[in-house]
C-alpha cells in the first residue's frame, strides 16, 4: 500500500493529540480556582475524569472498532473529540468542565485504540510494522513531554480554555486526512458486541482506577481505597469469568497463554508506573525546590520526551542486533541507571548534568514501548488488533495510576517522616506536603519561612532520593523479567505465527 506511511502520519497526529492532552491542563488547575470557582475536590475530578472514562472504555471501544470498521471508529471520534474540546473550553461552571472532560476520555477512547489497530492491519511486514509501532510509540511519548509545555505557552497568552480548543484544527486535520487515505478494517468473523462484558469491564476498570486514585490523594487507609479496591477486582474478575464462556468475548483471555503477550503488558505497565513517578517528582522538584516557573520545568522535562521519541525509531534496528528480550531489558536498565542520578539530586542543579540521565531514561523508554507493544500486537490475530491494543492501553493506564498512588505515596511518606518543623511552628499543612510547606511559609516573618523552606526541601530531596533508589530497583528487577519472559520470541514475527493456535 503506498499510502501507508501517510496513514501512520495520521495515526500519529492523533496519538500525540491524545497524549497530549493526558497533561496539558496540569498548569492551568490554578486558573480554574479563580475563573470557575472550583474546589479541590472538583480540581481532583476535573484532572482525573478523562483518564477514567478514557481507561474504562478502551476495551469496549477497540472492540467496536474491530467490528463496526477501525476508519470508522476513528473519524466519529474526531468528530466527537474536536466538538468535545469546544464545549470544555468554553464550559461555565466546574460541574459542566468535570462533564465536558468526561465527553472528551469517551472520545479519546475511540480513537486511542483504532490508531494502534490501524497501523498494525496496514504495516503487514514485520520490520516495517515494527519501525511503524515505535514511531506511533515515540509520538505517544513526545506528547507527554509537550503537553506542559505547549500548556505554558497558550496560558502566558490567552484564558484556560485555549488549551482545548487547540484540539480542534488538529483533529480537524485528522478527519480530512483520514477520509482522504485511510483504509478500512475490521474483523469479518465478529459476532454482537456483549452488553454485560461492556458493563463489567467499564465498571470494574473506572472502580479500580478510582480506588488506585483515591488511595494517591487520600492514603490507602481512607475509607473509599478498600471499598472500591474489593469491588474493582471483583467485577474485573467477573469480566474475565464471563470472557471464557463466551464465543466473541471483548478481550480473549487465551492471548495471555502467550508468553510474550503477557511478558510485554506486564512490562509495559510497570515501565509507566516508573514513569509516572518520575513526572510527578520533577513536578515537584523543579517547582518547589529549585524555583522555577511551570513553563521552565515543562521545558526542562521536554528532553526527556523527546528522546523517547527517538528510542521508538531506533528500537526496530536494534532488535534485529540483541533481539526483543534484550532490547527490552536495555530500554529498562538504561530507565534504572537515570534514577540512579536522580538519587542524588540536590536543591542546587546543574541541567547539563541532569540532561544525559534525561535522554538515557527517554531513549530507554521508547526502546521498551516500542517492543513491547509490537509483541502485543504482532502476537494477536490481525482481527482482534483493536482489541488487543486496548488491552495495552488500557495498562498503560492502569500503570500510571498505580505509579502516581504507590511511589507518590513513598515520596510523601519520607516527607513526612524527615521533616524537622523550626521550634514554635504548629504542625497542619506543612507536615502534608512540600507545597503545603510553601504556602504557610508565606504567612511567616523571613526568617522563620526560610527555616521552614530549607527543612521542607531538605525532607522533600530525602523522598526524592528513597522514590529514585525504590524505583531503579523495581526497574531492575523488571528488566531480569523481560530478559527472560521474553527469551525466545523471535526477533521476526512472521504474519503465519499471528493466525496459528494460542499456545
Amino acid at each position: 500500500m503506498k499510502n501507508k506511511w501517510s496513514c501512520l502520519a495520521i495515526a500519529c497526529l492523533a496519538t500525540l493529540l491524545l497524549s497530549l492532552d493526558l497533561t496539558v491542563l496540569h498548569l492551568a488547575l490554578p486558573r480554574l480556582v479563580t475563573d470557575l470557582g472550583a474546589t479541590s475536590t472538583q480540581l481532583l475530578w476535573i484532572g482525573d475524569m478523562y483518564g477514567f472514562a478514557l481507561a474504562g472504555l478502551l476495551v469496549t471501544m477497540g472492540n467496536l472498532g474491530d467490528r463496526i470498521g477501525r476508519k470508522r471508529l476513528l473519524l466519529i471520534g474526531a468528530v466527537a473529540f474536536g466538538a468535545a474540546s469546544v464545549v470544555t473550553a468554553y464550559a461555565p461552571s466546574a460541574e459542566l468542565l468535570i462533564a465536558a472532560r468526561a465527553l472528551l476520555g469517551v472520545a479519546g477512547a475511540t480513537i486511542m485504540p483504532s490508531t494502534l489497530s490501524i497501523v498494525r492491519n496496514v504495516f503487514t511486514e514485520p520490520g516495517e510494522r515494527t519501525t511503524a509501532i515505535g514511531i506511533w510509540s515515540g509520538m505517544s511519548a513526545a506528547g507527554f513531554a509537550i503537553g506542559p509545555v505547549v500548556g505554558g505557552v497558550l496560558l502566558d497568552h490567552f484564558w484556560w480554555g485555549s488549551v482545548f480548543l487547540i484540539n480542534v484544527p488538529i483533529m480537524a486535520l485528522v478527519l480530512v486526512g483520514g477520509l482522504l487515505v485511510l483504509p478500512e478494517s475490521r474483523n469479518p468473523d465478529a459476532g454482537r458486541l456483549d452488553l454485560a462484558s461492556v458493563a463489567l469491564s467499564f465498571t470494574g476498570i473506572v472502580t479500580a482506577i478510582y480506588a488506585i486514585k483515591e488511595a494517591a490523594h487520600n492514603g490507602f487507609g481512607h475509607v473509599d481505597v478498600p471499598a472500591a479496591g474489593a469491588a474493582g477486582v471483583a467485577l474485573l474478575a467477573l469480566f474475565v469469568w464471563r470472557q471464557k464462556r463466551l464465543t466473541e468475548p471483548l478481550i480473549d483471555v487465551r492471548l495471555f497463554a502467550r508468553r510474550a503477550f503477557t511478558a510485554s503488558i506486564v512490562t509495559n505497565l510497570l515501565a509507566i508506573f516508573a514513569m509516572s513517578a518520575m513526572m510527578l517528582m520533577f513536578a515537584w522538584y523543579l517547582q518547589l525546590v529549585l524555583g522555577w516557573s511551570p513553563l521552565q520545568a515543562g521545558l526542562a522535562q521536554l528532553p526527556g520526551g523527546l528522546s523517547g521519541a527517538v528510542g521508538g525509531i531506533l528500537a526496530a534496528g536494534l532488535v534485529r542486533r540483541i533481539g526483543r528480550n534484550g532490547v527490552v531489558a536495555l530500554g529498562l536498565a538504561m530507565n534504572a541507571a537515570s534514577f540512579l542520578f536522580y538519587a542524588t539530586l540536590d536543591t542546587e542543579l546543574n541541567y547539563l548534568a541532569l540532561l544525559p540521565a534525561l535522554v538515557i531514561g527517554g531513549v530507554g523508554t521508547g526502546f521498551a514501548f516500542t517492543v513491547n507493544n509490537d509483541n502485543v500486537l504482532a502476537t494477536a490475530p490481525r482481527q482482534r488488533a483493536g482489541a488487543a491494543a486496548a488491552v495495552s492501553e488500557t495498562a498503560f493506564e492502569l500503570g500510571g495510576a498505580l505509579g502516581i498512588a504507590i511511589l507518590g505515596t513513598v515520596l510523601t511518606s519520607a516527607y513526612r517522616a524527615n521533616l524537622t518543623l523550626p521550634a514554635g511552628l504548629p504542625g497542619g499543612a506543612a507536615e502534608e506536603s512540600i507545597a503545603g510547606a510553601m504556602g504557610v511559609a508565606e504567612a511567616l516573618p523571613a526568617e522563620q519561612a526560610a527555616q521552614l523552606v530549607r527543612a521542607a526541601q531538605a525532607a522533600f530531596l530525602e523522598g526524592v532520593h528513597l522514590t529514585s533508589i525504590v524505583t531503579a530497583g523495581l526497574l531492575a528487577v523488571v528488566a531480569v523479567l523481560a530478559l527472560v519472559g521474553l527469551r525466545g520470541v523471535p526477533k521476526v514475527i512472521p504474519e503465519e505465527v499471528l493466525t496459528g493456535s494460542h499456545s
